[in-house]
């Protein structure tokens, strides 16, 4: 089955759940931007660090139930930043000050299909959340920098990355989870949340289907290609989402306590 037949698949199980509960639900539709840094886990093991500065933006679209601690469904479509770096000469120097890096960094479209279980604070006018996710993503385009082959001379040391079929993996997936919290003002969410994607995709192939790189140039540092090269991210994010039906969350009250029975035994009856 394709990565197209799975999002058609998810997006048609969302519509049909929301129409099946349609009149009490509550929708809410608005934007996201955020800020945070990225990793790769490559296999072999490589001498990495973390990209910092990364962004991210998009739409966020949340439908809720009446159940009051189920949570949440809900899809994201966003622009998102990814990347990696190591040091190419890591095994030649003893110190990390003498590292030279190759770095990438990757703009993607990403589509995280979300559930989001919270609980009501302060009169529901505050909501508490965490979030699970699986995540599916098309890489844009994407940039490189290569300081050895700077320090070697080569005028090609950075630029943008020529993706190639046999080389790169344009689609990629993966699971996100993370939290955050929401102060409900009037029919505005106001939303403050932390995201942990972990990539289960890897972004360049399998060395048995791209083993050298002897027609490539400073862009592709691997004299064969890693087993594995998932890509990680971690992003903090403020919304702002607009509540279509606010009789929803009305609807949402805490049980009411019961009243003590007051009967007075009489002995005299």
């Amino acid at each position: 089955m394709t990565m197209q037949r799975h999002i058609r698949t998810a997006l048609f199980a969302l519509a049909a759940l929301a129409a099946w509960q349609g009149a009490s639900a509550q929708h809410t539709l608005g934007f996201t931007v955020g800020y945070g840094m990225g990793n790769g886990r490559f296999q072999p093991q490589q001498e990495m660090r973390a990209i910092w500065g990364l962004y991210s933006g998009g739409l966020s679209w949340r439908y809720y139930g009446k159940q009051r601690f189920v949570g949440g469904f809900g899809i994201d479509l966003e622009f998102q930043q990814q990347g990696f770096s190591f040091a190419t000469n890591a095994s030649q120097v003893e110190e990390k000050k003498d590292y030279l890096y190759y770095t990438r960094h990757v703009n993607s479209v990403v589509l995280p299909i979300v559930w989001q279980p919270h609980f009501y604070m302060l009169r529901n006018h505050v909501r508490i959340y965490l979030e699970a996710a699986a995540t599916f993503s098309y890489n844009i385009s994407s940039t490189y920098e290569n300081e050895q082959a700077r320090a070697n001379g080569s005028a090609g040391w950075k630029g943008d990355y020529p993706f190639k079929l046999a080389r790169d993996n344009r689609w990629g997936y993966g699971l996100a989870g993370g939290g955050g919290i929401a102060f409900l003002i009037r029919r505005f969410e106001l939303n403050f949340r932390v995201r942990y994607s972990f990539g289960y995709s890897d972004i360049v192939r399998n060395r048995n289907k791209y083993y050298d790189n002897n027609s490539d140039g400073a862009e592709n540092p691997f004299w064969a290609t890693p087993l594995r090269s998932p890509l990680d991210n971690l992003m903090i994010s403020v919304g702002l989402n607009y509540r279509f039906n606010k009789q929803g969350f009305e609807a949402w009250k805490p049980r009411p306590k019961k009243e003590k029975n007051r009967e007075v035994f009489k002995f005299g009856l």
